[in-house]
């Protein structure tokens, strides 16, 4: 394995430094896109914003045929992007330099961001966002805490879609894959009059066959049929006032994700039932792409009461999930004069989904849930810019959230008694508020020196109640738990413009997770005793680059961060609890995390251009030593940081050519990620070896229309997305969809 990482990083080093050197770049034609971005609530070329970020255009999106965010992780190093597999709709485990978060309660808020059109998305379940009409994605690393605000001490994905054109035309594209699935999905733009421009959209994918092959119910698992609308409208209401409103909805029918079943020797499921992994790198068919879940399905039982149903009553079925959701978004951009703009943005989300889920992952019914719930989330952000062309530009606002989420969940436990099936009930229903005050500036010393100086106060207020096996009235309260929690980030930075070319920079900043009350428990004190906010501090240096006419663009960071206080949910046994496990949500550890980034683009001659990236972690806990409610105190200091590889790597090239009266290219793509865990508790199991993912493409353009073959993970990998050991009960995870491939076929036109 060390070989093996140690050549994967010198080849991608050796192609930093060969590239960088003039002799390698023909003075050719080609001259890399200018990428502006938002990653400062204001648009800035990528190259003049003093922080790591990594950004893909709309023309290097579609390229990349991506299915939702997944697809473009490749973008960014030090980043990993997964569905977890844990609930329908794709449940979001997005890492960046070894932080995240991969948990399906929505008690746990995120620690990398995702925003869409300014609208900051409060849950993991949904943040994998599917999309034809992206205009901009930017990957920002290190703590976003001043312009974001909390739930960002990773970093943030922040993505644009495309705006009305005012003119009529569209893009639609029709395609094929394996796995019996199709896709139609298109963009259609007009104008009403000459001050209000109309954007609709649809998309229809449906998959009719699943990736795994279930051999309990003898057939396959993982079908999916997914349709979205959408409805963009934007009004030029005076020369100076712009408002801009945006609807879209998804619904999504699936399989109920499957997860496999790795358990260990060592475990009760394996002792006790005889479902046992043949060794640790499969799992119990042998196949980690073979699954042995839904082998039954728990009658619907009356609300709120414990039930015993015998076995014989289980009839077998298979599984069926939903996950549907709802945008609106408005937006008022007023220019008030040649100095001052107001901007408000309005966003509502909200979320409805139901699933009846197997966790255990056998033909038997031992652990099963299930879980329909809703979330909503409504935020309003009010921002000023200050920008006359001189020495100072500020920008500063105030930010307004509230949401909320409810779950009724039912357990369904068929090992804690021989023969029958316990029913738990336990609904949770959260609220959270929260308001905070920002502002960042940047004051131009000189022509080459820029100060930057930013802050955030943030204030939050979380209320939990839990009603079932667990009720938060119990023992004479009166009310439901509740706490509140404040924090202020600040940031502070430098840059150095040593030419029109070269810009060095370094920034301090310091990122803010909220605190809050566990979500899914089997005890008072663990639904009434909250756990506190975890906050980072990143230190990083960095350069960016254009040379050679802008053919070359090389950019490096170095950065050091500080964990403190760090949130960890760990998966313990108790004999206390009917389900003989608890989830217990605590901040016992502090950890240190240092690394590399390294990013290039450059066109070697007129036709051929690469993209590359290298990312380096080093990432150790400093103390992670926690006592159990039950006493006993537990040492786990030595642990890994869990999807932290040590290297990711990407190399991307497309070679382009006209041909035939029209233009053809091809798109070659390999992605590199060092072996890693998928879990908190480090197990063997549950680990991922190295990774090496190969994308390809050919594609033809003439007139307005363009033909592609592409195919997704040629090198067939199938690797964990996720990994859950259950108490020592039983150990589960998730698969990476195998090789896929297809034809697609796009027309655009315009008027």
């Amino acid at each position: 394995m060390k070989t093996q990482r140690s050549k994967m990083f010198a080849a991608l080093a050796a192609l930093t430094v060969g590239a960088s050197v003039p002799q390698v770049v023909s003075a050719a034609p080609g001259v890399l896109e200018e990428i502006t971005v938002t990653a400062r609530k204001r648009e800035e070329s990528m190259q003049d914003v003093g922080l790591a970020v990594s950004a893909l255009s709309e023309t290097e999106i579609q390229r990349q045929f991506a299915r939702d965010i997944q697809d473009l992780a490749n973008i960014s190093p030090n980043t990993i992007i997964d569905d977890t597999g844990q609930g329908p709709g794709g449940t979001a485990a997005i890492y960046i330099r070894g932080v995240g978060v991969a948990d399906l309660e929505k008690n746990f808020d995120p620690a990398v961001g995702v925003s869409v059109d300014g609208v900051f998305i409060g849950s993991t379940a949904g943040a994998l966002l599917r999309g034809i009409d992206i205009a901009r994605v930017e990957v920002l690393r290190g703590p976003q805490g001043t312009l974001f605000g909390r739930n960002t001490v990773g970093g943030l994905i922040n993505i644009t879609r495309t705006q009305p054109t005012g003119e009529l035309g569209g893009r639609f594209r029709a395609g094929v894959e394996n796995y019996d699935t199709y896709y139609l999905d298109g963009i259609f733009n007009f104008a009403v009059t000459d001050d209000l421009a109309v954007k609709l959209t649809a998309a229809k994918r449906e998959q009719k066959e699943g990736y795994y092959d279930n051999v309990t119910v003898r057939g396959d698992q993982g079908r999916s049929d997914f349709q979205a609308l959408g409805a963009n409208f934007l009004w030029n209401a005076t020369d100076t006032l712009e408002l801009e409103y945006t609807y879209h909805q998804e619904d999504l029918d699936q399989d109920t994700p499957a997860l496999v079943n790795a358990t260990r020797p060592d475990q009760l499921f394996c002792v006790a039932y005889g479902y046992c992994a043949d060794n640790l790198d499969t799992t119990i068919t042998g196949d980690r792409w073979g699954v042995a879940g839904g082998g039954g399905r728990p009658p619907a039982p009356p609300a709120f009461e414990t039930n015993i149903t015998t076995v014989d009553q289980i009839e077998p079925a298979f599984m069926d999930a939903f996950f549907d959701t709802k945008t609106h978004i408005l937006e008022a951009r007023w220019e008030i004069n040649d100095a001052l703009r107001f901007d408000y943005i309005y966003g509502r989300w909200e979320s409805d989904e139901d699933s009846l889920q197997d966790w255990d992952g056998t033909p038997e019914l031992l652990y099963h849930t299930q879980r329909p719930g809703e979330w909503e989330q409504d935020s309003h952000e009010l921002r000023l810019t200050y920008d006359n062309g001189g020495a100072l530009n500020v920008v500063g606002g105030l930010f307004f959230w509230d949401s909320e989420y409810e779950s009724r969940m039912r357990s369904y436990i068929g090992f804690a008694v021989p023969g029958l099936i316990l029913d738990i009930p336990q609904t949770t229903n959260q609220t959270t508020e929260s308001v905070a005050a920002f502002f960042e500036a940047d004051y131009r010393l000189n022509d080459q020196w820029t100060l930057t100086l930013g802050g955030r106060y943030t204030e939050d207020e979380k209320e939990s109640r839990q009603f079932g096996e667990v009720n938060t009235l119990d023992q004479g309260r009166t009310t439901h738990p509740s706490d509140e929690w404040s924090e202020f980030t600040p940031k502070v930075g430098v840059r150095y413009n040593m030419s029109d070319d070269v810009m060095f920079y370094a920034t301090y900043s310091k990122g803010f997770r909220a605190g809050g009350f566990n979500g899914r428990v089997a005890s008072l004190e663990e639904a009434i005793q909250p756990y506190d906010p975890e906050t980072i501090d990143n230190y990083e240096i960095g350069v960016k680059s254009e040379l050679l006419d802008r053919r070359l663009r090389l950019n490096a960071t170095v950065f050091h961060m500080q964990y403190k206080d760090k949130q960890e949910e760990l998966q313990l046994p108790s004999n206390q609890t009917d389900t003989g496990q608890k989830t217990v949500v605590i901040n016992p550890s502090e950890a240190t995390i240092q690394g590399i980034e390294l990013e290039l683009q450059a066109y070697l001659n007129e036709n051929f251009s690469v993209r590359a990236n290298l990312g380096y972690l080093d990432s150790e806990y400093d103390d992670f030593v926690y006592t159990d409610v039950e006493g006993s105190v537990t040492d786990l200091s030595g642990l890994e940081f869990r999807r932290a590889p040590e290297l990711t790597g990407t190399l991307d090239a497309t070679y382009e050519w006209e041909m035939a009266g029209g233009t053809a290219w091809i798109r070659g793509g390999y992605r590199f990620i060092d072996d890693h865990f998928t879990n908190a508790t480090n197990n063997t199991e549950l680990a991922n070896d190295a990774q090496h993912l190969v994308d390809a493409s050919v594609n033809y353009s003439i007139n307005n229309l363009q033909f592609s073959l592409f195919g997704r993970n040629l090198t067939d990998e199938d690797a964990y997305t996720h990994g859950y050991e259950v108490a020592g009960l039983w150990s589960y995870a998730a698969t990476r969809p195998p090789r896929t491939y297809g034809f697609e076929v796009v027309y655009n036109f315009n008027n």
